[in-house]
């Protein structure tokens, strides 16, 4: 596993994981086209919830620059079915329940929440460009701040 977070320029980590239908995805399935890759740490939790519905307010904005959203947390299909139908989101959202690709990208571990220092996902985005390579990353990222901070790199 990596000891940091990948960086722009680096080739993003490929890896395979399943959705809220349970459909396998993997990163390279979405060469030629741009995708902002999104973790956070639970569904339907105030934060999360922010950062998922900006991104689908946004979603049209980001589909205007040939690219996807994908978001992945530790939480099952199940949760996510109802994430996504309760907050009608457009995009997949895939089960990390084992926390593999929060390892590849270096967005699990310590952190901080109301000044309390615990173990989770660190909420995150990457850009990735049509070739699979990184051209923003955001760690640690406010929720209020993500879905902006994304379009405004895909526009750069």
């Amino acid at each position: 596993m990596p000891t940091h977070s990948p960086k722009p320029g680096d080739l993003a980590p490929d890896f395979e994981l399943p959705d809220e239908a349970g459909q396998q995805h993997r990163l390279s399935d979405y060469r030629g086209q741009r995708v902002v890759l999104y973790f956070y740490p639970a569904d339907d939790t105030s934060g999360c919830t922010k950062q998922a519905c900006a991104f689908r307010d946004a979603y049209p904005e980001i589909q205007e620059q040939n690219a996807v959203v994908i978001g992945i947390s530790p939480d099952g299909a199940e949760s996510h079915r109802k994430f996504k139908t309760k907050y009608n989101l457009p995009f997949v959202l895939l089960s990390d329940t084992q926390r593999k690709v929060m390892g590849l990208y270096d967005v699990y571990g310590e952190k901080t929440t109301y000044g309390v220092k615990t173990i989770g996902v660190i909420r995150s985005h990457f850009v990735i460009d049509e070739t699979g390579h990184i051209v923003d990353a955001k760690v640690n990222v406010r929720a209020a701040d993500s879905a902006g901070k994304a379009v405004a790199a895909l526009k750069a």
